[in-house]
């Protein structure tokens, strides 16, 4: 996919040595990666922050002990809106509907920070989780269609260490929750502005090559760009059986996790006692060990295999978080955490990046999409199911818990699909069969 004006290598110096790409890559996928990169470590921020200052938020609107889990949840039916506004950027183009998706989230983060009363937080960040969705599911198909085979694995992997990052970020703002102006209201003013400077370099980002093709082809043929549900329609006509055990295979692996994720920082604080600022020490610290790690993962599935790699970073997680959310105390919490993040962020990018990797450039925004609202509708039951499940025990750790027994579930779908390391993404879409 290159032109004459790509032979100037890229160099990344933004990036540690050790951390840059595996190949030579040419300047325009430099510039693409950075931009890309840059919006989802920025929606990490944003999209964190809820997490992190969940007892300062629920101090201030008043929110039932029994009732956080659940909230969580009504955050994650914005991915029904996603459903239909995420597909169009295979009618109109990736570019484009990033561009609308980053000035949305700016606009609804900002406002935030002014929600008087519960309902109003909550529809706001619907809103604000809408837009955030979108951006996450196409940065991970920008990059799936822009970087080469040899690299893919490592850009996927990166792009995860961003997201990464940008949980970091708000975990260092987070530091100050108590000493900012307005408190936890401050983070959302903070992450707002940040978008804001963002949707104005956007303007610089590229259309992706293989859509371009796609839209050229389409012209060609005299032929439409199909609807959004048509899209749909084709694509489970064409591939029924990956698309079904791909929603299964996410659906089970946010279901398995996705309490331990949102309610981690809620566990540190009112369970183990950790004061804002030891969170940020542990989120930052250990953070950075775990984001370095996820970049080591994405370039060894360039050579191990995508699928073997993610099933090993599933049981990691698990694993992790079992151990975290058992009651121990003293520094086995502090590497258990750190072994459990690792896991997950590098499951969950590459798991993005795999989706976006086994389905055609005409289909790959809407299956990417499929993949985000299955899989946080996944997760959203269970952090709904967290709220019955503390009742019962008295403790959110044994309630987290429970629902790590999901994972081998995730991971079995996982090795029933095609793998994708070192081959080109029209030779992945054309796998006659299932990879057993």
């Amino acid at each position: 996919m290159s032109t004459p004006g790509d032979e100037h290598p890229a160099r990344f110096l933004w990036l540690l040595p050790g951390m840059r790409p595996p190949v030579v890559l040419p300047r325009r996928q430099e510039m693409v990666f950075l931009l890309v990169g840059l919006t989802i470590l920025f929606s990490g921020y944003d999209l964190n922050i809820f997490g992190l200052a969940l007892p300062q938020i629920q101090k201030a609107l008043h929110i039932p002990e029994d009732q956080a889990g659940l909230t969580a949840t009504y955050f994650r039916l914005a991915t029904l809106a996603a459903l239909i506004i995420a597909p169009l950027a295979d009618i109109f183009g990736r570019r484009r509907l990033l561009l609308f998706t980053v000035i949305g989230e700016a606009v609804f983060t900002f406002a935030t920070a002014f929600a008087q009363t519960y309902p109003q937080f909550v529809w706001l960040q619907i809103a604000v989780r809408v837009c955030g969705y979108c951006e996450e599911l196409l940065c991970f198909v920008v990059i799936a269609e822009e970087i080469g085979e040899k690299a893919r694995g490592w850009s996927i992997g990166t792009l995860g260490a961003m997201n990464g990052t940008g949980a970091g970020l708000s975990a260092l703002v987070f530091a100050l929750v108590n000493v900012l102006p307005f408190g936890w209201r401050a983070l959302y003013v903070v992450g707002a502005s940040a978008l804001f400077v963002l949707a104005w370099f956007r303007r610089w980002l590229p259309e992706t090559r293989r859509f371009e093709l796609h839209r050229a082809e389409m012209a060609r043929l005299g032929t439409k760009t199909h609807a959004m549900w048509e899209t749909l329609a084709q694509l489970g006509r064409r591939f029924p059986v990956r698309l079904a055990i791909m929603l299964a295979g996410v659906a089970a692996l946010d279901f398995s996790v996705a309490p331990s994720v949102i309610l981690m920082a809620k566990y540190l604080q009112q369970d183990l006692h950790y004061a804002p600022a030891q969170v940020t020490l542990l989120y930052v610290f250990g953070g950075f060990l775990s984001v370095a790690g996820n970049i080591m993962a994405g370039r060894i599935s360039d050579r191990a295999g995508r699928k073997r790699v993610i099933v090993v970073c599933g049981m990691i997680c698990a694993a992790g978080f079992a151990v975290f959310f058992s009651g121990v105390g003293g520094g086995v919490v502090a590497v258990a955490w750190i072994v459990a993040i690792f896991g997950y962020l590098s499951c969950q990018a590459l798991v993005a990046g795999f989706v976006a990797e086994i389905f055609p450039t005409a289909y790959r925004a809407t299956a990417s999409t499929l993949r985000y609202v299955v899989a946080t509708l996944g997760g959203a039951c269970a952090l709904a199911l967290e709220g019955v499940f503390y009742n019962l025990f008295g403790a959110h750790g044994p309630a987290i818990s429970i629902f790590l027994a999901a994972m081998p579930i995730a991971l079995i779908a996982i090795l029933l699909l095609p793998e994708t390391a070192g081959r080109t993404l029209e030779e992945i879409a054309e796998a006659p069969r299932l990879a057993l």
